[in-house]
């Protein structure tokens, strides 16, 4: 593994995003953002579209996970769906490119495996993460070859909605750890300290922290509620 990714091993990777209808969206900031999070203890950063992650690159020498979230008609996906997205990433070159990993057919049809068959055979050095929502799912991403199995699709597919990344002392996570050969990042809803250090105490490689230390909107949401 490449020597910048193994100080990622143990430690926590920050997700530092803002779409086009939030409040914090713009280039400028999500840099500064990873900046914060890196004087925080932050290891990695994951990030959004080529015009962030080069903003971010400019700002911070943190390893990034990478993604382009793009909706399409006619596909459920939205996470690094189609080889437009992986290309516009390439031309950045973060660390590891990360891809929806679902049962979902990719827009035009093309299930997961076409897709990362395609984009593996196209760019053969590039380090992948699977985006999974459930534990068959990441065992078959395992399976299929990725670099990086995450749990960042757990509660937000069909399949899974009903499904809490830490119910039962994270026991989608342990079961994913007990079968899978490559790293797991655990990612989604990990919102605590605690739950943090649990991760990272089961076995997982790293996590990923996004919108409670980010999303100063949703941050401030939880606050005002308990006085409605």
């Amino acid at each position: 593994m490449d020597k910048r990714l193994e100080s990622l091993k143990g430690k926590l990777i920050v997700s530092c995003q803002a779409l086009p209808h939030e409040p914090l969206h713009s280039s400028f900031i999500m840099g500064r953002m990873a900046v914060a999070a890196k004087e925080g203890g932050a290891r990695g950063i994951r990030a959004n579209t080529k015009e962030d992650i080069a903003e971010i690159k400019s700002r911070v020498d943190l390893p990034v996970i990478g993604i382009v979230k793009r909706d399409y008609e006619d596909s459920k996906v939205y996470i690094t769906a189609t080889l437009k997205e992986v290309e516009e990433l390439m031309e950045v070159q973060p660390e590891i490119i990360a891809m929806d990993a679902t049962g979902a057919l990719r827009p035009g049809g093309k299930t997961l495996d076409e897709f990362f068959h395609e984009v593996k055979a196209r760019y053969p050095q590039q380090l992948f993460m699977a985006d999974c929502s459930t534990v068959e799912e990441a065992l078959h991403a395992d399976e299929l070859g990725f670099d990086f199995i995450g749990t960042t699709m757990v509660g937000y597919t069909d399949q899974s909605r009903e499904l809490r990344i830490e119910t039962n002392d994270f026991e989608i996570i342990r079961e994913i750890l007990a079968k899978a050969k490559h790293p797991v990042i655990a990612e989604g809803n990990i919102n605590t300290p605690e739950k943090v250090k649990r991760v990272i105490e089961l076995g997982c490689f790293s996590v990923v922290v996004g919108s409670i230390i980010t999303r100063p909107q949703l941050i401030t949401k939880a606050f005002a509620e308990v006085l409605e």
